[in-house]
């Protein structure tokens, strides 16, 4: 378990072995992530605004311009949490990311409610030769699409919080892998059949080992 620390955080300048970290499911649900982030971010920002007329640019989503800026914040800050947490990922084999991943979950069911509702409140003239349908389609989609990996980079963050939490209970010799040591040798016959002999010395107590009051000698002269 040298991998693993209290609270989900692994332990720093842990090595993983790249095949081993690109299968993991939280890897998976990481990259595409990053990918429908990427998507809602580009759609809305190359594709989300027109020109009607003037030279003002309006929002595809029913002329409200928080539509297109909560879109683009939501898909930019997306995108750059997930490579963040991805480098994190690699570094610290069981990071734990429950709170973002959870309050990210959120915003992009609000994205993809939000936008949803605008679009369908946008009238076809407003939107001629209906341009930039498709990137609003593609921006609504990948919202919804959002929700389901972040909601599963939510589930990973949990386990791997509670795995972190569980192995606190354990002693530091038993996440090294240390075998208990017996303190005392035995003697008994059930110990394999073998006997295990000591000898010992013992050793009186200082100042008692001659309890007899001293002789002198006279001198003769």
């Amino acid at each position: 378990m040298d991998g693993v620390g209290s609270f989900g955080a692994g332990r720093s300048g842990s090595t993983i072995d790249p095949i081993t970290f690109a299968k993991q499911p939280q890897t998976i649900l990481r990259v595409l992530s990053w990918i429908f982030s990427l998507v809602v971010f580009a759609s809305i920002v190359n594709e989300g605004y027109v020109n009607m007329g003037s030279e003002r640019l309006h929002c595809i989503f029913n002329k409200n311009t928080d539509a297109c800026n909560y879109g683009v914040f939501v898909g930019l800050v997306g995108l750059l949490a997930c490579s963040f947490f991805f480098l994190l990922d690699y570094k610290f084999s069981s990071i734990s990311s429950i709170g973002f991943s959870g309050f990210w979950t959120f915003l992009y069911f609000v994205s993809f409610c939000f936008l949803a509702n605008q679009w369908s409140r946008t009238r076809a003239e407003e939107l001629p030769l209906n341009q930039g349908a498709d990137a609003a389609r593609a921006a609504i989609a990948f919202s919804f699409f959002s929700i389901i990996t972040w909601a599963g980079l939510t589930v990973r963050a949990v386990q791997k919080y509670l795995l972190g939490t569980d192995m606190t209970l354990f002693t530091t010799e038993h996440m090294d892998g240390g075998a208990p040591t017996q303190p005392y040798p035995s003697n008994s016959p059930g110990g394999g059949g073998t006997t295990i002999e000591t000898t010992e010395t013992y050793q009186s107590p200082p100042f008692t080992e001659n309890n007899a009051a001293p002789t002198y000698q006279v001198p003769i002269y």
